[in-house]
């Protein structure tokens, strides 16, 4: 039995002063490994009686025990051990503030959309939005844009699938087509009501139309100052007696507003547009700042052409109005200083955060 108890003193011992896991299993293979010495002793029972087989190999699974024992309670040690430096390490305060996720906020177009929502609505303007997959007809044809007009070409619109030959299907180039899709709603709804069952065209007593349609738009396009993807604000103000006068005033009080300046000087200049006539570039001038003394275009207009007050189903011997469209995405550069378009859609929270 001396023997058996110096080698479980000696098991233990060596379990004690084993630093690593792989010095445990190296330490157990002394004991209880195929040449361990434990294994030894249970080879050396062949030349023992029965007698004397029975005790000791009961005394030597006692011994065994007792080994693996003291095996399990140091690898147990040692798995503590581990555990306790990797917490260590991985420590946290908690009585540290807390790192919050940063506050969201709007696209700089974005709000330049609500901003001139917010002004045009203050002059009685609707807002009126529509799709952007368009048909040729609203895009083009009933904005008086004849079939051979360059902007129908392949190389200049995105066309898809689900059209016709006679109907194609497109990307709106433009926000135009809600001139005419809200101008139908509105006379359907008035001719309705005052009992006017006829196809022809109104010319009866109505309210002004008064609406923008601000959106996105898509062309072949695209550098510094022109993106594929962009955004339009199309208005429009259909009545009695609208005059091109009426357009100066109301577009000019848009620009002092949103821009914030009194000093702001509009040019309107001679240009053509299929749906207008006369139709004219808008340009601005700065009185300061480090844009002052340069003119800068930011919207067409134009008195609408009677052609395209027919295709809204009114009268053009009674009814007269003008439009503009103007590039929200443009005048968010100008307004912020921005001299790359495509900073707006990079998507880099670094330019973005600039505007919360």
């Amino acid at each position: 039995m001396t023997d058996l108890n110096d080698i479980v003193s000696a098991a233990s011992t060596a379990f004690a002063q084993a630093n690593t896991p792989a010095d445990l299993e190296n330490a157990k293979a002394l004991f209880l490994g195929k040449s361990g010495r434990m294994t030894e002793l249970m080879k050396g029972m062949v030349a023992l009686s029965v007698e004397e087989k029975k005790s000791r190999g009961a005394a030597i699974n006692v011994a065994k025990q007792s080994i693996e024992a003291a095996l399990t309670h140091r690898r147990q040690a040692l798995a503590d051990a581990e555990l306790q430096l990797q917490l260590q390490a991985e420590a946290l305060d908690v009585t540290l503030p807390g790192r919050q996720r940063g506050a969201g906020g709007l696209h700089p177009v974005s709000l330049t959309l609500e901003r001139i929502e917010a002004i045009f609505g203050s002059m009685g303007f609707d807002v009126a939005q529509g799709p952007e997959i368009e048909t040729d007809w609203f895009n083009f044809t009933a904005l008086n844009t004849p079939e051979d007009h360059p902007a129908r070409s392949m190389h200049d619109t995105f066309y898809v699938e689900g059209g016709t030959d006679k109907a194609p299907l497109l990307l709106r180039t433009h926000t135009s087509p809600m001139q005419i899709r809200y101008a139908v709603q509105h006379v359907k709804k008035y001719r309705a009501a005052a009992g006017d069952a006829s196809e022809g065209l109104f010319a009866g007593d109505m309210p002004e139309i008064r609406v923008i349609a601000p959106g996105r738009t898509y062309r072949v396009d695209s550098d510094a100052t022109h993106s594929p993807m962009f955004h339009q604000c199309e208005g429009l103000w259909v009545g009695e007696n609208v005059s091109f006068k009426d357009l100066k005033f109301v577009f000019t009080d848009f620009c002092r507003t949103f821009f914030e300046s009194d000093d702001l000087v509009l040019r309107f200049r001679p240009s053509f547009f299929p749906f207008t006539e006369p139709s004219a570039e808008i340009d601005i001038q700065f009185a300061s700042g480090p844009l002052a003394g340069r003119w800068l275009e930011v919207a067409g207009s134009g008195q609408v052409h009677p052609n395209v007050i027919r295709n809204m189903g009114l009268d053009p011997e009674k009814y007269i109005g003008f439009a503009f469209g103007m590039g929200p995405d443009r005048l968010t550069m100008l307004r912020y200083g921005v001299n790359d378009l495509r900073l707006f859609f990079d998507g880099d929270i670094r330019f973005l955060s600039q505007f919360q």
